[in-house]
């Protein structure tokens, strides 16, 4: 009698086959269906769009240009659309206007919508070259005293330090020596200020001390990270990627980094309002856009811009605790002169704002940099803005007036509107 074994065996390995065929089906189609499949196949998508439009800008916007039409290339064709931005043209005016108003040697100020990305208004000037290259798009400036943002959120957020937390150090406020920030000894003449005070203030020593009390060179790594440093820049226009570097060791080049006290950590403006958009934003970090949408020949919108998430800096608790710092700037830091026309003013009570300087000397351009990155924001409406200002020898402006006034031009006429809506209401009741 013939055995049928290996016919019975066929025909197992066959259906098992099938079903291992159909098990695979599913499970690769149930991986492609969920959300977090469908928002990475969009994110990816929206990745490659923005690529081509910013390859299409590249020299226009380096220029100071935004053309009407442009040729992109687009599902593999070279296609020409009609442009429409997110640029506010009452804001781009009031940039433009300031920035030729004072005339530094070189000077810059880009605002986004901190919510959504969208670009409001990106002005650039060069006093001895008006065609001169657009100076929002460099990551050439020292990050300075800005990248206590960083340090900052690290403490709060990984640490857990408080704005109350108390630092000690010795020596000078605005210089940094290597004896006083490794040196834990606590004299009479030792100084004693709060997180808050300290970042208000901008004292290079005691962030220097916060870093080698409280954190770790990777953490430092990590946080810098998040708010976009050693990172692509997703935008639909061309834009420096920032660059920080930490030092491996725990010791005194990393409380130089810390404390924004060296020339190697540096960003571009669009990455500074960036870090304000993300503190504003409860840590959500949100990639700008100046591209509105796109339009084809029959006038069919081929592409609509929108809102691009990139991670988190920080927790939504930690963020308000990095507001409360930076709130203290304008109030009573480093920015409170010329925050003060706005800060009494009591048509502005209802606004929050908060901010951060910096001041180094930089290479390119020469000369000394003075930062503002900085957050106004009211219940329905957040904004960030960063404004930057070179000068070889003398002074025009500082940074945080420019930021000052952006703020004021913003919200003036929503307060106006507010006041005349409250006042109708009166009136019929």
């Amino acid at each position: 009698m013939r055995s049928n074994r290996k016919p019975n065996l066929l025909k197992l390995f066959i259906f098992s086959s099938v079903c291992g065929v159909a098990i695979y089906s599913l499970v690769g189609f149930t991986k492609a269906s969920t959300p977090e499949a469908q928002a990475e196949k969009q994110l990816q998508s929206q990745i490659e769009q923005r690529s081509q439009i910013a390859k299409a800008l590249n020299d226009k916007i380096k220029n100071n240009e935004l053309p009407s039409k442009m040729n992109v290339q687009w599902d593999g064709h070279d296609e020409q659309f009609a442009v429409n931005y997110t640029i506010d043209s009452s804001l781009q005016q009031e940039a433009d206007r300031l920035l030729k108003s004072y005339k530094p040697d070189y000077g810059a100020i880009f605002m986004i919508d901190a919510t959504t990305g969208e670009v409001l208004a990106m002005s650039s000037f060069q006093r001895d070259n008006p065609t001169g290259n657009n100076l929002n798009l460099q990551a050439t400036f020292p990050a300075a005293s800005v990248f206590k943002v960083v340090t900052a959120t690290a403490a709060v957020d990984k640490a857990g330090v408080e704005p109350s937390h108390k630092i000690h150090y010795n020596g000078g406020a605005y210089t940094l020596y290597k004896k006083n920030v490794l040196s834990d000894r606590v004299t009479r003449w030792t100084n004693v200020i709060s997180l808050k005070d300290a970042f208000a203030r901008s004292i290079n020593t005691a962030f220097g001390r916060l870093s080698i009390e409280n954190l770790h060179p990777e953490d430092l790594n990590e946080y810098s990270n998040r708010f976009m440093f050693n990172q692509e820049i997703a935008a639909d226009f061309p834009v420096d990627m920032g660059v920080a570097y930490i030092p491996p060791g725990k010791g005194f080049e990393m409380a130089e980094a810390a404390s924004g006290y060296n020339k190697m950590n540096r960003m571009s403006p669009v990455q500074g309002a960036m870090i304000a958009a993300s503190v504003a934003n409860d840590g959500k970090v949100v990639v700008p856009y100046i591209v509105n949408s796109m339009q084809d020949k029959e006038g069919k919108t081929v592409y609509q811009g929108q809102t691009m998430h990139k991670g988190e800096t920080m927790t939504k608790e930690s963020a308000s605790k990095v507001r409360e710092l930076m709130e203290q700037t304008v109030i009573a830091g480093t920015s409170r002169r010329s925050f003060r026309p706005i800060t009494k003013d009591r048509k502005f009570k209802e606004i929050e704002m908060g901010g951060k300087t910096g001041h180094l000397t930089g290479d390119n351009p020469k000369g000394r940099v003075d930062w503002f990155v900085g957050y106004a924001l009211e219940e329905n409406r957040k904004i960030a803005v960063a404004a930057i200002t070179v000068n070889k020898k003398f002074w025009t402006v500082k940074s945080a007036h420019l930021g000052q006034s952006m703020f004021k031009k913003y919200f003036a006429p929503v307060i106006a509107a507010q006041q005349a809506k409250r006042s109708i209401t009166s009136v019929e009741n």
